[in-house]
């Protein structure tokens, strides 16, 4: 009892003290509510975490500073030196060359080529840009030894409109190609006159696309584009092109703070077309064809591993022929550095369903006849291994090795002639200008590939650059004898040289054999045998002189050695070819 009372006095006494020191405070008269306010959580910059970490710049051996040594005379005044600065060398950063927004080239070369180029480019203050580029160039003289025509012509023209707004960008273009070609290699040459003058080997394309594409700013959606185009040629062949790409970047940390965006890439395809009749000249050949597909792929690092995690999902619908197909493809990588900054191992798989177009094929190969079978080729993987790196800071390197399987592989297939050299009609049917034995068909097949690539670039100094690179393929074919027009070995070396005044470039490229069919007799005999292309290699020169910053003079000298090789069977090319020219530069 007396230990509760003195508790009881102790606890009272510190009440009394603490109440003493806190301030009276007023009441206020005022009737107080509480007030709930909600409102849309808006992130801003300063919300965002800051990354801790430092970039660490490690400099060359011969980009280090090197120390500053002094030497000090004697002298009757005061501390007088002169520092020795003769190790310390400055930064050579050349002559600033002035960027002009526009420029007009004009040319012309033997074979009778003219060749111009047109560039405008305009900015204005509210941050839109417009451009325009067209080209044209051709061939108007004969290659040697030809029984047909075998001139060329190309033009190009490409215009955009680009608008910066506040939370996107969007751009606009149009781009239209005409392109003229000839059908010149004939299968044989016992041709009677009369037959010759009444093949009509001339063959045009014409090309026109679309394109809208919306770049969004800090938004789910990345990036969107839109394209439609239409293809023809003088065979009244048509095909229509709609594609519709979409790139999303979801947060998925509300699984854990540490995932970073995971990146979608949705795509819409739909091709639709007709041929006025097979090779048979039997039926008309139609084709539509509508593709959705689903890239999810996530980007991480883990312990010191780069990796990249996705898979390919499609949706393909051949309504012309009423097959449906649902396909999933891998889309792995991983890379890991060997040493740091220096050398990098890395290996994946990918694969894909592609879609064939006749426009695709005709850049391939501009001699196809307008009676293709256009169907999609399913690439089932495609497994790599390979390693890059660095030598030296100039010296850089990749090899790699890699097998791929694919089904329905296109290839180019040389056409079986309808005339034996004299007739011109064939079942009471006037031949057309690629029934000679003097275009190509594409034939599909399941092929599995092996290849090995070796890549190297050296960087010699500011002024000039090595590149070269090297690849062996093996195919092995399931239905067809080879694969047709597919080379077995093929590599490519460029050497770049430029100074204030002179620039100068050179490309050697080499193809190794190839294989195409032989027949027995006109159609519709099948193929007897195999005919061997033989390996090329063609060397090529372009350089100039800048007179000074507006002027400059070119001059470009394609197939030095002057080989008559074959771009595909019985097309042979031009030989020496050289084109000058001038460049002007401006601005408005």
């Amino acid at each position: 009892m007396k230990k509760g009372l003195v508790v009881l006095f102790m606890l009272f006494f510190v009440c009394k003290q603490f109440s003493q020191n806190v301030p009276t405070k007023k009441v206020d008269t005022v009737k107080t509510e509480v007030v709930e306010v909600v409102s849309k959580y808006n992130p801003k910059i300063a919300d965002a975490n800051k990354i801790n970490k430092n970039p660490v710049i490690q400099l060359s051996e011969k980009n280090k500073k090197k120390p500053l040594k002094y030497t000090i005379f004697s002298a009757p005044v005061a501390s007088t030196f002169v520092p020795k600065s003769g190790v310390v060398k400055g930064i050579d950063v050349g002559v600033r060359e002035r960027i002009y927004n526009n420029y007009l080239a004009l040319g012309y070369g033997n074979y009778n080529s003219p060749y111009a180029e047109l560039y405008l480019h305009s900015n204005t203050r509210f941050e839109d840009q417009f451009g325009l580029h067209a080209k044209y160039n051709s061939s108007l003289d004969n290659i040697e030894n030809t029984l047909l025509d075998s001139n060329f012509s190309n033009f190009f023209a490409n215009a955009f409109y680009k608008k910066e707004e506040r939370y996107f960008d969007w751009k606009i273009n149009v781009e239209t190609a005409l392109d003229t070609y000839n059908w010149y290699g004939l299968s044989n040459t016992n041709f009677i006159t009369s037959t010759l003058n009444s093949i009509e080997e001339k063959q045009n394309y014409t090309y026109l696309k679309a394109t809208g594409e919306i770049d969004f700013l800090d938004s789910y959606i990345d990036k969107s584009t839109l394209n439609a185009s239409h293809f023809s040629d003088n065979f009244k062949s048509r095909e229509f092109f709609f594609n519709l790409n979409t790139i999303f970047d979801l947060p998925i940390d509300f699984i854990s703070r540490s995932l970073k965006n995971l990146t979608l890439n949705t795509n819409l395809e739909y091709v639709s077309g007709s041929f006025e009749r097979d090779y048979a000249n039997q039926n008309r050949v139609n084709y539509s064809l509508f593709t959705a597909s689903v890239n999810p792929e996530y980007k991480t690092t883990f312990s010191g591993f780069s990796l990249k995690l996705g898979t390919k999902f499609f949706a393909s619908f051949d309504t012309e022929n009423k097959i449906n197909n649902f396909l999933i493809y891998p889309d792995v990588f991983l890379q890991k550095e060997l040493a740091k900054g220096k050398f990098n191992i890395y290996t994946g798989a990918k694969g894909g369903l592609q879609t064939n177009t006749f426009r695709s094929f005709t850049e391939d190969n501009p001699f196809v006849s307008p009676t293709l079978l256009i169907t999609q080729t399913s690439e089932k993987y495609n497994a790599f291994l390979g390693f890059n790196g660095i030598i030296n800071n100039d010296l850089t390197f990749n090899i790699s090795a890699s097998s791929k399987d694919e089904e329905d592989k296109p290839l180019f297939i040389k056409n079986n002639s309808k005339s034996d050299g004299i007739n011109t009609s064939l079942n009471g049917n006037a031949l057309l200008g690629y029934e000679y034995g003097n275009s190509f068909d594409v034939v599909y097949d399941d092929v599995k590939t092996t290849s090995i690539l070796a890549e190297l670039e050296y960087e010699f100094s500011k002024r000039i650059s090595f590149k070269a690179d090297f690849e062996y393929l093996n195919y092995t074919t399931t239905n067809q004898l080879e694969a047709w027009n597919s080379p077995n070995t093929q590599g490519s070396f460029t050497a770049e040289y430029k100074n204030t005044k002179w620039f100068a470039s050179t490309n050697i490229f080499y193809v190794g054999q190839r294989k195409d069919v032989v027949y027995t007799s006109i159609y519709p005999t099948i193929s007897n045998g195999t005919q061997t292309l033989d390996a090329f290699v063609d060397i090529n020169i372009n350089g100039g002189y800048h007179f000074n910053d507006k002027f400059s003079a070119f001059l470009r000298v394609n197939n030095i050695l002057n080989n008559s090789y074959d771009r595909f069977a019985n097309f042979n090319v031009q030989g020496f070819q050289i084109l000058g020219g001038l460049t002007y530069k401006f601005d408005f």
